[in-house]
């Protein structure tokens, strides 16, 4: 496919995306329709995709406030600097011509009001603002990027330098992330990764830098009973393994334990051994564990930048949603922490409604338990958006 034809697929792609489709499965269903697609047409087409959602509000902006894929393509063009004739051709699996009038609507969106040139909801501004505080422009410039591809290094399996080696023998280039003693930045070849044999015999995970420093802050140690009160797909739950040591026990837990189907062939790759427990298990002892770590359900604001379509769909009732059962969940997990453990609360968000104003509101109605240390990571520190706070039981 040429060029022109990534810039016509992303077009339609992104149309259904605006009628209400997720984005993802809408290009993997095109990739399905359309196997003459190779791997590289499917990731840059992907990639358009995603960058035009990204910045779906000044992009829109742009065009003077049309918002459609066309609009969205055309402005993203643009302003990459392409050659608009030729991409833009008419010609077979080309998109037509750009019109006189679609040219004299390109504008700068430099002008334009700070939720539309900083690509979020404007229900959020102020929220975002108390929550960011001075770092607000920067990080929802950020917020606007490609999220890197980061790997945790399975320490069970091998230490750092063995992880670099076994990527570059397959020409993954990977550097360390600052300050985060397990996380390694994919900088070439990212899409090898899931075919790659470090993969493969479970050397590394793909995680997020961020997810893995907030993961480290619960200081989870050899000879700890460890509870994923949230686990879903199990992430943190092989990453708390890992830094136990194999030393200890992890149960992994959620509500809905559908979620975990994939847990046990990914730790079988990794070599951990962890308890799969849904509600009811007779692993779920109340008072039993050294650390019940939360990963809450959230908005998902810190992870804007891997799923954009996400961003435009939430509402101020979906934060709501979202803090309640935060409260719940919190009261819930509090249960299962023996005296002297730690209750670690996390959540990919980066607004302060989920995150210390929760801790906060905790602590008020169960004075049981004391706040040890609390931070929020953005892009501007390794990685995407998450909160983490870690609360001891006196």
């Amino acid at each position: 496919m040429t060029p022109g034809a990534h810039l016509a697929t992303a077009i339609e792609v992104l149309d259904q995306v605006l009628a209400g489709e997720p984005a993802g499965l809408t290009l993997t269903n095109w990739g399905r329709r359309n196997r003459f697609a190779g791997s590289r047409d499917r990731a840059a087409i992907r990639d358009i995709v995603f960058d035009c959602l990204r910045r779906r509000q000044s992009l829109s902006h742009q065009m003077g406030g049309a918002l459609s894929g066309r609009a969205l393509v055309l402005a993203y063009a643009a302003s990459a600097g392409d050659d608009l004739d030729s991409m833009f051709s008419g010609e077979k699996y080309h998109a037509a011509p750009v019109t006189d009038a679609e040219a004299a609507q390109l504008a700068d969106a430099a002008d334009a009001p700070d939720h539309v040139r900083l690509n979020y909801p404007k229900f959020l501004d102020a929220e975002l603002r108390r929550s960011l505080g001075e770092k607000f422009v920067p990080v929802m410039a950020a917020m606007t990027a490609r999220a890197p591809v980061d790997l945790r290094v399975n320490r069970g399996r091998g230490r750092m330098p063995v992880a670099v080696a076994a990527l570059k023998a397959e020409d993954i280039a990977v550097v360390p992330v600052p300050g985060v003693d397990t996380a390694l930045r994919v900088t070439e070849n990212q899409r090898r990764i899931g075919n790659s044999l470090a993969y493969r015999e479970g050397l590394v995970e793909l995680q997020d830098a961020s997810s893995q420093a907030v993961t480290l802050m619960a200081d989870a140690a050899p000879g700890m009973k460890v509870l994923d009160y949230c686990a879903g797909g199990g992430g943190k739950a092989l990453a708390l393994y890992d830094a136990i040591r194999g030393n200890g026990q992890v149960v992994a837990h959620d509500i809905a334990p559908v979620r975990m189907n994939d847990l046990p062939k990914r730790a079988a790759r990794a070599g951990a051994r962890i308890t799969i427990a849904g509600p009811g298990h007779k692993a779920m002892v109340k008072g039993g564990f050294d650390l019940v770590f939360v990963d809450a359900p959230c908005t998902g604001t810190g992870s804007w930048r891997r799923t954009p379509d996400a961003k435009w769909r939430l509402t101020q009732a979906d934060v709501d949603r979202a803090t309640a059962t935060q409260a719940a969940v919190l009261e819930q997990a509090a249960q299962y922490v023996r005296p002297g453990g730690t209750l670690f609360y996390a959540t990919c968000s980066i607004l302060q409604v989920e995150n210390s104003d929760q801790t906060a509101a905790f602590l008020e109605n169960d004075p049981g338990f004391q706040l040890k240390n609390q931070r929020v990571f953005t892009p501007l520190d390794c990685g995407d958006g998450f909160f983490g706070a870690k609360l001891v039981k006196v």
